[in-house]
Order: C-alpha cells, then structure tokens, then sequence
C-alpha cells in the first residue's frame, strides 16, 4: 500500500510542483489549500490528486483535517509544511493583525500540522517531515519581520523536533528556497525583482521543480539518515 502524504499549500507554486513530485514517486497525496475553491478544483482535475480545504493556523481544523485524509486515504506517513503567507511592511506600518496572521499560519501552522501527524508516525515507527522554510529566514529582509522571523522559526523547530522523532525512526528537515518563478514571486515590482536576480550568482530564479526535488529526496526511504537539517536551494544567494 502507497504511504499517504500530506503538502500543506499543495495546489499551487511551490506547493503543486512538491505535490506532483511525491505523486511521481508512488505516494498518495493530500493537497491541502486554504481558500481558492476554483483552483484546487483545476489542480485536481490536472493533477488527479485529491484536494482538502482547511486553514493551517487553526489547530482543530488542522487535527480534523489529518483525520479526513486519514480516513480517506490512510494513515499520513509524510508531512510537508509548505503553506504560507506574506503581510509585508516595515515595522512601523506592520499592524499586529499582520504580524499574527504571518506568525500563525508559516510557523504556527507547521506545529498544527507536526502536532497532529506525530503520533502515528510514531506509533508505526516511520514518518517524514519537510518544513519549508525561506532564504529570508536565514539573512533577514527589509520589510519582512513577520515573513522573516516567522521562517527562521521554522529551521530552529525543525532541529528541536528532528531529536524527538529520530529514534522512532522520524527524519525532520527544512528547505529554505531562494526567490522561486512563483506567483509570490511575479507580484514583486519588475525593477525590484531585476535587483534581487542581480545577486544571485547563477544568474536567474529558481524553479518550482528544483525545490520539490529536495523534497523528494528528504521524503524517500534514501533519506533516512537525514534529519535536523537545512537544505538551501537558492542559486548561491545566501551561504548558510
């Protein structure tokens, strides 16, 4: 029987190409989505994986949702906390409403998610954990606090957690993307984005695929001896 995989934010960006990823490698997947019923219904119809609406940040919809998939599919053996928001602004326009609303969907929602998966991975003695993270969590950028803070939270939970689950043969790793060809990343003002692909050494952005690759591979029986690790996909942007 395929193991079940969940990709939180699993329908579009980032999230479809490690979705389309894991179903390539013979898992079951669950794309989880949080609000455009129009395009998880495309995402389905493209992908034939099944779609699931809940919002990360809530800690009960999050329990009732693994449970659904659990009962739908079976039990959830890998786990990749994609999901996530922006709010930017610097600090002096950043509204508290904003800061929470990033806080509790990119980090809050990987302990949710963590917090509900958990314990039957434990119980079967096997379980995979991928927590995306973000260049900007490791060398900060102006206007993202929130964002910032929010994903480098996200590496210091992976590590903490890796230790808890590695003797009950659980690997917990990040990725921490570069400026990706996404949605997110188009909505950037053209002469922004021209700067920022000015620093990066190979010259161009990355590509969907290339992440969901790294995921594939922390996720796969070969990446068992993987765990409380960093993966950086970012063109040489950042050295972490």
């Amino acid at each position: 029987m395929a193991r079940v995989a969940i990709v939180t934010g699993g329908t579009r960006g980032i999230g479809e190409a490690i979705s389309v990823a894991l179903r390539d490698m013979g898992l079951t997947v669950a794309a989880n989505y949080a609000g455009n019923d129009e395009r998880a219904r495309d995402f389905t119809n493209r992908n034939g994986i099944a779609a699931f609406k809940w919002d990360v940040a809530d800690y009960e919809a999050c329990q009732a949702g693994v449970a659904r998939v659990a009962d739908e599919l079976g039990p959830v053996d890998v786990l990749v906390n994609n999901a996530g928001i922006t709010r930017d602004g610097t600090i002096m326009k950043l509204s508290y409403e904003m800061w929470r609303e990033v806080i509790d969907t990119n980090l809050g929602g990987c302990f949710n998610m963590a917090k509900a998966v958990f314990p039957g991975m434990r119980d079967r003695k096997w379980g995979r954990i991928v927590n995306i993270g973000s260049i900007n969590g490791q060398a900060g950028q102006y206007g993202q606090v929130n964002y910032a803070a929010a994903k480098s939270g996200i590496h210091g939970f992976t590590k903490a957690l890796s230790q808890e689950g590695a003797r009950a043969g659980i690997t917990v790793n990040a990725i921490a993307p570069g400026y990706i060809d996404t949605d997110m990343v188009a909505a950037v003002p053209s002469e922004v984005l021209e700067k920022i692909v000015a620093k990066i050494p190979v010259g161009r952005l990355g590509q969907a695929h290339e992440i969901a690759r790294g995921v594939a591979f922390l996720c796969s029986e070969d990446g068992g001896f993987v765990t409380g690790s960093t993966l950086s996909i970012n063109g040489g942007q950042h050295m972490y």
